[in-house]
């Protein structure tokens, strides 16, 4: 009996091949903006949120992990929709088993939304010393 991965050529990835994949992502991106409103919401959140994780005086780890914890819940919406989109397409009916999927992968988007709420309030939280800098940054303005 022969080995069937010895059969299968690798995957070649053409320069061609890349930017259609792009292409497609970007579409992808465009369309869960069109009919997603639940990712518009969350992707408005992660651009309100951005500039305060970047211009809050904590290390480039810390802001790192608060801007990740943001693409991260939009990562998942983007997985929860194809998701659904899925289910509604395949099985237009309404089942049991296809409203417990749909409601797992609504959990995912809820446990990554508590995944940021406890990274941002782990980083930000009184004790840190990013209070500290935040009011040494605010008096020193004043003073100027």
């Amino acid at each position: 009996m022969s080995d069937p991965t010895e059969s299968t050529e690798l995957k070649r990835r053409s320069f061609r091949s890349f930017f259609s994949s792009v292409r497609y992502s970007v579409e992808g991106f465009f369309a869960a903006m069109k009919h997603e409103p639940s990712f518009r919401e969350d992707l408005i959140f992660a651009v309100l949120l951005t500039p305060f994780a970047i211009i809050l005086p904590v290390n480039a780890v810390s802001t790192a992990v608060m801007v990740g914890s943001l693409v991260l819940i939009l990562i998942v919406e983007l997985l929860n929709s194809a998701i659904e989109w899925t289910i509604d397409y395949v099985r237009p009916e309404q089942h049991p088993l296809a409203k417990r999927v749909k409601d797992m992968a609504s959990a995912a988007v809820f446990l990554s939304y508590i995944n940021c709420i406890i990274i941002w309030v782990i980083l930000l939280w009184p004790s840190n010393a990013v209070w500290h800098r935040i009011e040494d940054l605010v008096s020193n303005w004043f003073s100027n």
